[in-house]
């Protein structure tokens, strides 16, 4: 396939561009999966897993933490109690408030 890329639009030429980009995107994901898929035969013929050869671990997804304290002037307003406190936590504290009167 022959392009005379001479007599293309700008347009047609930025289309062609982004085609290519994609193109060469979708490659190097297919190689690098390959890669990976040979790698792991590899290792599983020899007693391992790919991860205990690179020292990879495979992360575990956390679930969300769980609401402990609830906003007293608007209740869908919530805080779990890990990180930073929000605002109204801190100004219902300086208001005299415990937080077990915030707790849910």
């Amino acid at each position: 396939m022959t392009i005379d890329i001479n007599d293309l639009s700008l347009k047609e030429l930025k289309d062609l561009q982004s085609q290519v980009a994609k193109a060469i995107s979708s490659f190097e994901d297919r190689k690098r999966k390959e890669a990976i898929a040979e790698l792991e035969e590899i290792a599983r013929a020899k007693g391992f897993s790919l991860a205990d050869l690179t020292g990879v671990s495979v992360s575990r997804k956390r679930s969300p933490a769980v609401a402990k304290y609830a906003n007293p002037a608007d209740a869908s307003d919530t805080w779990s109690g890990r990180g930073r406190k929000p605002r109204w936590f801190n100004d219902a504290l300086a208001a005299g408030k415990s937080p077990e009167d915030l707790s849910l």
